[in-house]
């Protein structure tokens, strides 16, 4: 049997458009991007002397401590907040568990890998818990 000739009256076909590539699930974000957020979050609320240290190897409690103070009690109550908050509605990471108030003057949020200290500038002062940690590297 012949093979059928093309006619020109045929329209040319249409280059097929590729699929959309499938959204690839993001999960919540690792230790390190964790501790880089709640710093970013910390700043969002002006917390002064925001430091990330990276404890993985020296620590058998977190692989991130992120540090920082704020000048009064509200404004601790301010960054314990912004932290919480933004790391669960944006991210859904829910801390573990939560430490202090701040009329102790030092609060803490732990979210497994990554613990966050935040202090009245006093107190900060007083623990050093960046001298304690001298020795792991800074992230910021």
């Amino acid at each position: 049997m012949p093979a059928k000739k093309k006619t020109a009256s045929a329209a040319p076909r249409k280059p097929r458009k590729a699929p959309a590539p499938k959204a690839i699930p993001t999960g919540p974000p690792d230790g390190e991007r964790l501790a880089r957020l709640a710093g970013e979050f910390a700043d969002d609320k002006k917390a002064e002397n925001i430091v990330i240290l990276d404890v993985r190897g020296i620590s058998m409690v977190a692989d991130f401590l992120v540090i920082c103070d704020g000048s009064s009690l509200p404004h601790l109550r301010a960054i314990r907040n912004e932290i919480s908050d933004r790391l669960r509605e944006e991210h859904q990471v829910k801390a573990y568990s939560s430490h202090g108030s701040p009329d102790s003057g030092w609060m803490l949020l732990d979210f497994g890998d990554v613990v966050i200290h935040i202090f009245h500038s006093e107190k900060r002062a007083f623990y050093a818990l960046e001298d304690l940690w001298n020795d792991a590297p800074r992230l910021s």
